[in-house]
């Protein structure tokens, strides 16, 4: 019985919840609110207006810099294995490949924002 109680309150309380997100929103409804947001730019202003391939690339460089980083987490459980050597020299080589590839982008000023 404690088991159908707790499900029916569960389910009751998720459709009370679930329905308070649609309702509440929309009873307070302004210009702003029902734009569109645009990443950056006024929402008032002309649609098509050119966007700076910088951000892409800034974005990018982000996200491979993000994976590669993703790649040494489970770093720290692998210096626990028996096999040591081969651990640290693909995590030093995962590193240089790193810090080379952030030093070209510096060197080429891709991280900078003016042109």
């Amino acid at each position: 019985m404690n088991l159908i109680i707790s499900i029916t309150t569960n389910y009751l309380l998720t459709f009370i919840l679930i329905t308070m997100a649609f309702w509440l929103p929309q009873l307070n409804i302004y210009t702003e609110k029902a734009s569109p947001y645009e990443c950056g730019f006024d929402p008032t202003e002309i649609t098509r207006l050119p966007f700076s391939m910088k951000f892409f690339l800034v974005a990018i460089t982000f996200l491979l810099f993000d994976l590669e980083i993703a790649l040494l987490l489970p770093l720290p459980w692998a210096l626990q294995s028996v096999k040591l050597n081969m651990t640290l020299s693909i995590s030093i080589a995962l590193i240089m490949i790193l810090s080379l590839g952030l030093t070209y982008e510096w060197l080429q000023k891709g991280l900078e924002w003016t042109e």
